[in-house]
């Protein structure tokens, strides 16, 4: 229906963590009413790394039919959720190579006053996730987007801990991501469609 807020989650993954957290992203947005793209950014990575790495190789080929990122999605989207592993307290340079690519929308200003959100996911804890996320707020603050977090907003976050976006931390792969990360992207994707369909009814008036 063209009156349903349109959401897309835009992630990256190697071994599978982030990508299950895009799945509750997208499940919960789709739930609450949302028409939800899910989107992969393009790897990178040359195949002989992939191939390696047994983990990598295996979530390669399970999501092969995981339809690529264009910068369509961003135009079409009302809610911009991206997902991203951590590299050094910022994000991965899968999604930052695809970010590199919205100079064009940007120039014509077709990335303002739309709603954006973001989880990821870490090796490790205290991995950078804080850190990730804020350097991801940039990105949006020059669009002219609209910065939506789960904050406090709900008792699970006094659990979860992260008021800027939902986390994980995976143990390097060995640990999917629990109640608590799965419940606090469910939040995150709820409330930047909830404020998304408000200020899309808000500019429609």
């Amino acid at each position: 229906m063209a009156d349903r807020t349109k959401v897309a989650v835009i992630y990256y993954s190697a071994t599978g963590t982030t990508y299950q957290m895009a799945q509750a992203a997208c499940e919960a947005a789709g739930d609450a009413g949302g028409d939800v793209r899910l989107r992969k950014v393009r790897e990178l990575a040359p195949a002989e790394a992939i191939r390696s790495n047994s983990g990598w190789q295996a979530h390669h080929l399970e999501t092969q039919d995981v339809p690529e990122a264009q910068l369509d999605d961003l135009s079409w989207a009302d809610v911009v959720i991206f997902g991203t592993p951590t590299r050094y307290g910022v994000m991965a340079a899968q999604l930052k190579q695809f970010i590199d690519t919205t100079g064009p929308l940007w120039s014509q200003g077709a990335l303002v006053n739309k709603v954006y959100s973001a989880f990821c996911t870490t090796g490790t804890s205290h991995g950078g996730q804080e850190a990730t996320l804020l350097s991801l707020f940039n990105v949006f603050y020059h669009w002219g987007g609209i910065v939506v977090t789960p904050g406090y907003t709900d008792t699970s976050q006094f659990i979860a801990g992260n008021p800027y976006g939902a986390s994980h931390t995976s143990n390097n792969g060995e640990i999917a991501p629990d109640d608590i990360a799965l419940t606090a992207t469910a939040l995150t994707a709820r409330r930047a469609l909830e404020i998304g369909t408000a200020v899309k009814k808000g500019l429609a008036g």
